[in-house]
């Protein structure tokens, strides 16, 4: 596979099928695929109504890796873009795919005038962790993650 192979674009609604169908591969590699209360339709709503954005890769027209994310506000820094959820999959993964994405995003970041860029990443992912690292992230490890469901 070559890089030059791979299109890196915004996407559209009729790309939330395949979304979801990503969100879907990340859940399971994280073992919580019974935590995934929403469905396609959901998204559809979600992404309609401005909920959240994002980018995809493709290669020969099929989606082959997401970033999910939003903006929201950091009292400490202003504007912030906010990383949900960032997969390829997984018969793609180790080939650049990632870095690609990820290239885009904070070029999007950057030029939208987002002061901070954030996301979460599992304890047990090194293979996430590494890539963060290289890309020279911070990873916070002083914060603890709060949450309630509804």
């Amino acid at each position: 596979m070559s890089l030059d192979s791979i299109s890196i674009r915004t996407a559209t609604i009729e790309d939330i099928p395949s979304i979801f169908s990503l969100v879907k591969e990340l859940a399971i590699y994280e073992k919580a695929e019974h935590e995934v209360y929403v469905d396609v339709a959901y998204y559809k709503e979600a992404f309609t109504n401005g909920i959240f954005d994002s980018i995809v890769a493709t290669i020969n027209g099929d989606i082959i890796g997401i970033c999910i994310y939003y903006t929201t506000f950091s009292t400490w820094k202003g504007k912030m873009l906010y990383l949900e959820d960032f997969v390829v999959r997984e018969t793609y993964r180790q080939n650049g795919v990632g870095q690609l994405l990820y290239n885009e995003l904070v070029s999007i970041a950057k030029a939208e005038g987002f002061k901070l860029m954030k996301w979460q990443v599992l304890d047990w992912n090194e293979p996430a962790i590494k890539f963060y690292e290289k890309n020279e992230a911070v990873i916070e490890k002083e914060w603890w993650n709060c949450k309630l469901v509804f």
